[in-house]
């Protein structure tokens, strides 16, 4: 399985960016999409997470009402809506799949696989 992110770049504070990951092969044994970020100089952290069978979300308190999480089935493909950023928001921001529950996934654990990783820098 591999994970190709797209979109991110370059905002200004107030704005609003969109990044995408697909998945290179069947979704079937996988079960939560997601995503992390990292800052500079800081350790990685969750963002925000999806599920399915059961269909669950989850977000971190950082972001929560600015981001969202959504899945296009037909593409294989989850993709993370992130508005009215901020510049802490600034980071590398790596799609993650796994065959773990939401829960375990939110906690940084049962990772099967980690995409390559978007920029996204919000400037103020």
């Amino acid at each position: 399985v591999q994970l190709q992110a797209s979109g991110g770049g370059l905002v200004q504070a107030g704005g609003s960016l969109r990044v995408s990951c697909a998945v290179s092969e069947s979704t079937f044994r996988i079960s939560t999409m997601g995503w992390f970020r990292q800052a500079p100089g800081k350790e990685r952290e969750f963002v925000s997470a999806m599920s399915w069978n059961p269909n669950l979300t989850n977000v971190a308190d950082s972001v929560k009402g600015r981001f969202t999480i959504s899945r296009d089935n037909a593409k294989n493909a989850v993709s993370l809506q992130m508005n009215s950023l901020k510049p802490e928001d600034t980071g590398v921001y790596f799609c993650v799949a796994s065959r773990s529950p939401l829960s375990v996934v939110v906690k940084g654990a049962g990772v099967n696989y980690w995409g390559s990783g978007t920029q996204v820098t919000v400037s103020s």
